[in-house]
């Protein structure tokens, strides 16, 4: 039965210590000296083990009730909240020398440069996959098998990619620390080929034009929302990565003009998208639905917030489209081939369009206003190219024309 703090209060010492059992895990342990003590018991990999979590009343049973359940989270996520908390004893002792606090000063050092979404996948995979096991250790004591244990518990869970990408960022904190003199040397190098190999791959991707046609006239069968609609529809005019499609903000928009200006999220470069008089068109009749809010496409369930990263997906797949045929990421393939290959644009015109960094001949980067020009002209070209796919018009025809 569960615990009430009428019956903590009532609990008196006896001559020997005595549990409360609260449930779940969580019991009050009673001293002879009157101490009530809150602990949780738990199981990890058929081993028991217990986590003190405070003193009551200093703790109090709903306080205590919630520590119990965020510590069962992090169970359910494999990480074992002992080592949690050593980790986190670490750090506060000032180990300078922990793979944990030089894992975060690394972060803290390099993530300004990266876009939030991908800081947050790397600081999200130390937390739950590698500070838990290693994030204590002092950082020039770990060695290969002991790093090796930590990624073939990501691997054994199925989750290869992540195992992968741990190992490589790990790799990047021994370097740093061995550069500011706390490590000697970076083990990561040991365990080349220890892991399964990753099968490279490439987004999804529609590049065949007569294919094209035949996926944007599905697209134009959507049936659900409006922002989820005209987003499908604006993906392949203007083939931006899904992330800056979906957090567009309208304060970067001059329809006007018709340019969208903003911060290109993978280089942190300013960005110009010109905007074709079919884009335009999209984001007109978009306007009077979410014009009022941040967000061009907003959340379904609160205007405070972008639209899900899975709503274009998620759509795609309710159009019948494939995982193996159509990615968010794809229409930036399906424009860099047919922009390159059929209807025979420069390809730096190309590349800066999809914000990668161009460098003219002398090595010099370009600016955002590159080619700009060029690139609105390229941009209403590839518009009035994928309205005739879309209306059927032979493809033979369209390649004599665009040669």
């Amino acid at each position: 039965m569960p615990l009430t703090d009428a019956t903590i209060r009532a609990a008196k010492p006896t001559a020997k210590p005595y549990k409360l059992a609260d449930g779940r895990g969580l019991y009050l342990l009673v001293n002879p000296t009157g101490g009530k003590w809150w602990r949780f018991k738990y199981r990890l990999a058929g081993k028991e083990k217990l986590l003190s979590l405070g003193v009551y009343p200093d703790v109090s049973l709903k306080a205590a009730r919630d520590l119990r359940e965020a510590t069962r989270a992090q169970l359910s996520a494999g990480i074992d909240p002992s080592a949690v908390r050593k980790s986190h004893k670490a750090c506060q002792a000032g180990n300078e020398n922990g793979f944990e606090p030089i894992a975060r000063e690394w972060f803290g050092r390099n993530s300004p440069t990266w876009a939030p979404a991908h800081a947050d996948k790397i600081i999200r995979r130390f937390e739950v996959d590698v500070f838990p096991w290693i994030g204590a250790r002092p950082i020039g004591e770990i060695t290969a098998p002991a790093l090796l244990a930590v990624v073939r518990r990501i691997e054994a869970r199925g989750a290869l990619e992540t195992a992968h990408r741990a190992l490589q960022s790990c790799g990047q904190v021994f370097r740093y620390a061995v550069a500011t003199g706390r490590a000697e040397r970076d083990p990561t190098g040991d365990l080349r080929g220890a892991l399964t190999p990753m099968t490279k791959g490439h987004f999804a991707a529609v590049t065949e034009p007569a294919k094209v046609g035949d996926l944007l006239r599905a697209l134009d069968g959507y049936s659900g929302t409006l922002p989820v609609f005209c987003a499908l529809r604006l993906a392949p005019l203007v083939f931006v990565r899904p992330g800056e499609l979906r957090t567009a903000r309208w304060t970067d928009f001059d329809l006007d003009a018709g340019e969208w200006r903003y911060v290109a999220s993978k280089k942190k470069n300013p960005h110009i998208v010109p905007l074709s008089s079919q884009a335009v068109a999209i984001l007109r009749e978009l306007h009077p639905l979410t014009g009022r809010g941040e967000f061009v496409f907003p959340s379904a369930r609160t205007a405070g917030r972008p639209m899900s990263d899975n709503a274009v997906l998620a759509a795609l797949r309710r159009l019948g489209i494939g995982k193996d045929e159509m990615s968010g990421h794809g229409f930036r393939a399906m424009a860099r081939t047919i922009l390159d290959e059929v209807l025979g644009y420069r390809p730096e015109w190309i590349e800066q369009q999809l914000a990668h960094a161009v460098r003219d001949p002398l090595g010099r980067a370009y600016n955002r206003t590159a080619h700009l020009e060029g690139r609105r002209a390229m941009m209403q070209s590839w518009s009035d190219y994928l309205d005739r796919l879309k209306n059927g018009a032979d493809v033979v025809q369209l390649r004599k024309v665009a040669a």
